[in-house]
């Protein structure tokens, strides 16, 4: 406990009292203590002198008796000796040398109390004993004349012969009694200075501690505010100006507090005038954020109707200029035809990039998770936008480091989108020189990795000075570039959001006239399952390779490959020294690279591919140039397999180990007869003359019956007269729009459970969950894609209908979308699912008989991983739930119940996955076959 609490609990009078008589009491009884036991020591001095005065001079006056033996004349000294010091002297007695009394002044009974009990030689003087009230003195008798000792007298001692002793009782009780009257005396002069310091004290706490009490009470009334409260009287000493120095605090307090009085009567004005101008600004605050939602509600109108009335038209544009370019045309009205789609193409993907930017300043982009191989879908992006580089005469270079994992999580549109953004800027302000995409692992963990992706061009560069504005909406770094190469000014804004979105950073540096290289870090969840293929590659293992490839980064990438998989390579970058060891070698090569680039025309080309084909059976040209008629004259009839550069590691790998066989390449050019159309009948509602007639131009080449209406009215009217297999529904249309057509036909008509599909132009994510949430089945976003439409065609057509279990255990549908609509990943999925669950379910079963929280943690830890792709909701929620419980340390023994839930479900899982497998498997590989999926 503090001290200074403990001071505070007492009074200042009961300091004053404290400190006033302690000291006092303290000091009077050391004093009054030394002076009584000083006394006492001097009363027990002068005794024992006043004893010795007697009993050394009788020692000498008896010698003369002890000597003759006189008793007589002895006694007569004792009792004289005695009578005159009669109140001090009790008894006398002198004992002979051989101890015996000789004689006493008087009897006494104790005199065996005087009787030396000590050897006589060691009484060389006179020597005190206290006994009771009594001091006993003893001292020897030796004889001044030895030859006048009686012969039995032999003692020697060194002061002569010892002739006996005498001892005397002295009577104590006179001293004590002078002791005992010091110690009163002592005693009473102690309690009249404790009495004297008392009455001072008294006083002083009169004068001391009553003012200050006083002080202290008026004080309290000013901390409670009676500011008019004063000290009176005189005060001595310091207290007096104590008292004033109060009384004038009091004063400037008072004065104090009336000024301030006025300055919160003042303030107190001035914040009500305030409060109410601030009413005035929340009501304006108030209509004003009313006013921004109904202006963002519009905005997000204007960008639905924008979206639909601008994708509308490109619909029919894009739709007939590929319809026309399947019927026979001459060679420039196919290149005209092709332009009008690249244009209507290039529009699309501004009012796409608007869109975005639209959908990322209101926070309204959604990002998918979903399973996808990042090399295959990185290089499905770089393909799209290869023929740029190529026109241009680019190198473009995929670099991916080996020990980037392929199986990943995220949303892979998203990132197409942003390495096509990078990418692109690149090639677009790069006008010689090379394209580089390198992605490398910059960290790891059991469930995430981070990747970091750098797009290094050697193009044009970026100014210091206006570096600042190139992540800006609407702008680019230099006002010129806009008119010289085009484009929004959206791209890069666009990426840096969609970055951050994800979790990621991105950044660049940049010098002018020595390229650029932007770079960003992206988050992505490590996937549990391979996406694709699964290559032998250990095949490869010692393979010879002749590999010749005059650009240093392409040669360095391709290079890398081969030596990851082990094989031989003998690498080239300049023409003579490849042809040398094409004219020397003597055994053949298992394969051997040629990169087009680096000949001087046609003729060493072709010369260098039939020398190259004498010195191996398997002969691949790496190609990335425009000329079409040189691939399709020179090249082609001389190669084996022709790849486009930049190719990915899986392809080269899957052309290196299956490489085409000769009828593959040299098959005659067919005629593609039409593929049989289904019997099916299908409605067509759309309010657009052009898209209508596009749609229907479209699903009369795939179906049997196509009813086009152009109103929800008329769609209404034809679900009520007859039955339909698949419903393509508009949904924007004056009167009864898609939305109100489709309650009208789920509500009263034939057609209550026929696929509904949405056709619209519509791309903001609320309208789609509004389509969707309408009781319409499928979205088909616009323009409308020939592809698209057969999937959709398919999907619903054929879709199986499973009834022999809960939807809850297993939804087809539900595996489709985590598959990114992929029918043999999702059946490849469910069939690695289908694999794991015997083992699983021992080890559950296991753990939970051993209360093995561990082993029971990890294995629902896998499983939960494993349900997020496979359609299974039931047994997604129980693991989420079961693995919840485990991380918080909950025993495995108290989650029985719900692991045995977990169990009888993995069950069910096991018998829907089977009829679902044996249900699909067999369509889904007649529809490979076919080209529908």
């Amino acid at each position: 406990m503090n001290p200074v609490n403990n001071m505070t609990k007492y009074s200042l009078r009961s300091w004053v009292l404290v400190l006033a008589l302690a000291p006092t009491i303290l000091v009077g009884i050391l004093l009054g203590s030394y002076f009584t036991i000083n006394r006492f020591y001097e009363l027990e001095d002068t005794l024992v002198e006043q004893g010795s005065n007697i009993i050394e001079p009788l020692s000498i006056a008896s010698e003369v008796g002890l000597v003759a033996n006189d008793r007589e004349a002895t006694k007569r000294l004792l009792a004289a000796a005695q009578l005159n010091k009669s109140t001090l002297v009790k008894s006398i007695a002198i004992f002979d040398a051989n101890n015996q009394l000789f004689v006493t002044s008087h009897y006494h009974k104790d005199f065996e109390i005087m009787r030396y009990k000590e050897a006589l030689n060691t009484l060389h003087k006179t020597e005190i004993e206290h006994v009771g009230d009594s001091l006993i003195l003893r001292t020897p008798i030796f004889s001044t004349d030895p030859s006048a000792a009686p012969a039995n007298y032999d003692i020697q001692t060194d002061d002569g012969q010892l002739l006996g002793y005498i001892s005397i009782i002295i009577n104590k009780e006179r001293a004590l009694l002078e002791q005992h009257r010091a110690a009163v005396a002592a005693f009473i002069i102690v309690l009249i200075g404790v009495q004297l310091n008392l009455l001072f004290t008294f006083r002083l706490v009169k004068n001391v501690t009553q003012p200050i009490t006083e002080m202290v009470r008026v004080v309290a009334k000013i901390r409670e505010g009676k500011l008019d409260a004063r000290l009176d009287g005189n005060l001595i000493g310091e207290l007096d100006l104590l008292k004033r120095g109060i009384n004038a605090m009091a004063g400037s307090l008072s004065e104090y507090h009336d000024e301030m009085q006025q300055n919160i009567d003042q303030a107190t004005s001035d914040l009500r005038e305030t409060l109410e101008q601030i009413e005035i600004q929340n009501v304006e605050l108030d209509l004003a954020k009313k006013r921004a939602l109904e202006a963002s509600r519009i905005k997000s109108e204007f960008l639905a109707n924008m979206s639909h009335e601008l994708r509308t038209p490109l619909n029919g544009v894009i739709g007939f200029a590929r319809q026309l370019v399947k019927t026979p045309l001459h060679s420039s009205q196919v290149d005209y035809i092709k332009t009008i789609e690249r244009s209507a193409t290039n529009l699309l993907g501004i009012i796409n990039d608007i869109l975005d930017f639209s959908k990322l300043e209101a926070g309204k982009m959604v990002l998918e998770n979903m399973p996808f191989g990042l090399r295959e879908t990185i290089g499905d992006t770089i393909t799209l936008i290869s023929g740029s580089a190529q026109a241009k005469g680019l190198e473009l270079v995929v670099d991916i480091a080996p020990n980037v994992p392929d199986n990943v999580n995220g949303d892979a549109m998203r990132v197409c989108q942003i390495i096509n953004n990078l990418v692109g800027n690149a090639i677009k302000f790069t006008d010689s020189g090379s394209v580089m995409v390198k992605i490398e692992l910059q960290s790891q963990s059991e469930e995430q990795v981070v990747l970091r992706c750098d797009v290094v061009d050697t193009g044009i560069g970026i100014d210091e000075s206006q570096q600042d504005f190139l992540f800006q909406a609407f702008g680019q770094a230099d006002s010129s570039i806009s008119r010289r190469f085009g484009g929004t000014g959206l791209g890069l804004v666009i990426t840096k959001r969609l970055v951050n979105q994800m979790g990621g950073q991105i950044g660049f540096t940049s010098s002018p006239e020595k390229g650029s290289n932007f770079w960003f870090s992206l988050p992505l969840g490590l996937g549990q399952f391979q996406i694709g293929d699964s290559l032998p590659l250990e095949k490869l293992k010692d393979k010879t390779i002749l590999f010749y490839e005059p650009r240093v980064l392409t040669h360095a990438v391709l290079s890398r490959q081969l030596n990851q998989w082990d094989t031989k390579v003998t690498h080239h970058q300049h023409i003579p020294s490849l042809l040398t060891t094409l004219n020397t070698a003597e055994a053949p090569y298992d394969y051997v690279l040629l990169s087009c680039h680096g000949f001087s025309d046609a003729g060493q080309l072709v010369s260098t591919l039939n020398l190259a084909k004498t010195k191996t059976d398997c002969l691949v040209v790496l190609y990335d140039c425009q000329e079409q008629d040189a691939l399709t004259q020179f090249i082609r009839p001389n190669a084996d397999v022709v790849l486009s550069l930049p190719v990915s590691e899986h392809q080269l790998a899957r052309n290196l180990l299956y490489p085409p066989m000769e009828y593959d390449i040299i098959a005659p050019v067919t005629i593609a007869t039409p593929a049989a159309r289904q019997s099916l009948t299908v409605l067509a509602v759309d309010d657009n003359f052009a898209n209508l007639k596009l749609i229907d131009t479209l699903l009369s080449e795939l179906v049997t019956t196509v009813i086009a209406v152009n109103s929800g009215d008329e769609a209404v009217k034809q679900a009520k007269t007859r039955t339909f297999d698949l419903i393509f529904m508009d949904i924007q249309m004056p009167g009864t729009d898609g939305i109100s057509a489709t309650k009208q036909i789920r509500q009263g008509s034939m057609n209550r459970n026929t696929p509904i599909i949405a056709v619209t132009a519509h791309a903001i994510a609320e309208e789609r969950e509004l389509i969707l949430g309408s009781g319409m089945d499928g979205y088909l976003p616009k323009p409308i894609d020939e592809a698209a439409l057969k999937n959709v065609i398919h999907r619903w057509i054929t879709r199986p209908k499973f009834t022999h279990f809960d939807l809850h255990t297993l939804n087809w549908d539900l595996c489709l979308t985590q598959a990114n609509h992929k029918a043999d990943l999702a059946l490849d999925m469910l069939r690695m699912l289908l694999d794991s669950l015997p083992l699983t379910v021992t080890t559950i079963q296991t753990a939970l008989s051993q209360n093995d929280h561990p082993v029971m943690l990890s294995t629902i830890h896998k499983l939960h991983g494993a349900s997020c792709y496979c359609g299974v909701p039931t047994t997604q929620r129980l693991c989420q739930e079961i693995e919840s419980a485990l991380k918080r340390e909950t025993a495995v023994e108290d989650l029985e119940p719900e692991i045995l839930e977990l169990l009888d479900e993995l069950t069910k899982v096991e018998s829907a996955a089977n009829q679902v497998i044996s249900q699909l498997s067999a369509e889904i590989t007649d529809d490979q076959k076919n080209g529908l999926l």
